[in-house]
């Protein structure tokens, strides 16, 4: 029996969370067991703080986290973050290793606002617990800095993850950086190239400016198969990759690190605009739990079901609101486990 910790979050968390759980409980009955946790904006309400420590040590003693969304406006006025407790728990559990895949699904290739986007099929691999966003940083009204510092040690273990991932694709990897001003990706493009030449000689390599890679994303998007980069510039990529699929709601996400759980969820946010009105797409939490499914159990005919469910769905007409449709999350989870 698997453990797994649930984080509901904020926002439309705590709807499409329990889709997800349904789907698990449907391909794979019996084999999981769960416990929720407070997390992000409702963890800060309840206890002032976004990662309580109950909540570190049952993600912990999990074999797993699932976790649906952080944020919104009500916590925008001063006093801690919910986004803070992502930061947290990445560095603590040390889920340095970031997966975002992106396929695009020829039923849907008239939602993207792009043209010609059939056949993308690309992951983003994004370093997720150094650089801008854990640097030291200065705070006041008149001047404020954030130190972006990477380690040999850290680019060197996040380009093993990409070559490896690009073993089981086209073996292609794109490593994005901005070398041409910033010291830290110099010394990224640097150990990307020394370990390509000692222990990755049979995948293809090329480096590309984050600038020129925003741009290529979105005029020749079957250009890429793995995006390798570091933190915010993975962060932004990775969003803007959404359009090619026609809704960040069809996103999902693995963080993953060494012994430990890994954390999986979608990589929309908490909507607050929609929250409580049963209308959230839930698709990227249902293909994020497929994720935990592969990557963290390595239950890989299960997961292929689970995303084969999801593509069969929207072939078949399934469209909630963000894809141009009126299915509510109800009836979109219905729509899924109707076919596995």
């Amino acid at each position: 029996m698997r453990r797994i910790a649930l984080l509901p979050g904020d926002g439309i968390g705590p709807e499409i969370l329990p889709c997800a759980t349904a789907v698990l409980d449907a391909v794979a009955p019996g084999r999981f067991t769960y416990t929720e946790h407070p997390f992000g904006g409702a963890a800060i309400d309840a206890t002032g703080e976004p990662l309580p420590a109950a909540t570190l040590d049952a993600c912990r003693a999990a074999d797993a986290v699932l976790l649906a969304a952080v944020g919104g406006p009500k916590w925008d006025q001063g006093g801690p973050r919910p986004e803070a407790g992502l930061l947290g728990i990445r560095k603590a559990l040390g889920l340095f290793a970031n997966l975002r895949p992106v396929k695009t699904i020829p039923a849907l290739a008239s939602a993207s606002p792009l043209k010609d986007v059939e056949g993308v099929d690309l992951l983003v691999v994004r370093e997720l617990t150094g650089g801008i966003y854990f640097g030291e940083k200065e705070e006041g009204t008149e001047r404020a800095s954030d130190l972006c510092a990477y380690s040999r040690e850290e680019v060197e273990r996040i380009a093993r993850v990409a070559f490896g991932a690009a073993r089981g694709r086209a073996g292609k990897v794109t490593s994005v950086d901005k070398a041409n001003v910033l010291a830290t990706s110099r010394l990224w493009r640097t150990v990307v190239s020394e370990l390509h030449s000692a222990e990755f000689g049979n995948i293809e390599l090329n480096h590309l400016l984050v600038d020129n890679a925003a741009m290529q994303l979105v005029t020749n998007p079957r250009h890429f198969e793995v995006i390798l980069t570091e933190n915010m510039f993975g962060d932004i990529l990775s969003d803007e990759a959404s359009i090619l699929t026609g809704s960040i709601g069809l996103l999902p996400s693995a963080s993953l690190g060494g012994d430990g759980p890994g954390l999986f969820e979608p990589v929309h946010g908490s909507a607050p605009d929609i929250a409580g009105r049963g209308v959230a797409n839930p698709l990227a939490m249902i293909l994020s739990a497929a994720m935990m499914l592969r990557h963290g159990f390595g239950l890989e005919s299960e997961a292929m079901r689970v995303e084969r469910a999801v593509d069969t769905a929207l072939q078949d007409g399934l469209r909630t609101a963000d894809l141009g449709g009126d299915a509510n999350t109800e009836q979109a989870l219905d729509a899924v486990l109707a076919r596995l």
